[in-house]
């Protein structure tokens, strides 16, 4: 699944969780893949199937449906 950097970086600021921002910010690509970069998303202390509840997928009218997940 694509999920687009800003929105992994706006979760991780809206957790308080600064300096894994900063670190996705300079080492995640613009267009994420979850699959591709798992390892990224692990180092980062995010699992892809929590990033994507997260986000909202699958939820009406969340966060997801806007990134049409």
């Amino acid at each position: 699944m694509q999920i687009p950097k800003e929105k992994i970086l706006e979760l991780l600021h809206s957790r308080g969780q600064e300096d894994k921002a900063a670190q996705a910010d300079s080492e995640l690509p613009e267009q994420v893949d979850t699959e591709r970069d798992a390892g990224m998303l692990d180092r980062l202390g995010l699992d892809p199937g929590d990033l994507i509840g997260a986000l909202g997928g699958g939820a009406a009218g969340g966060l997801g449906d806007k990134l049409g997940l």
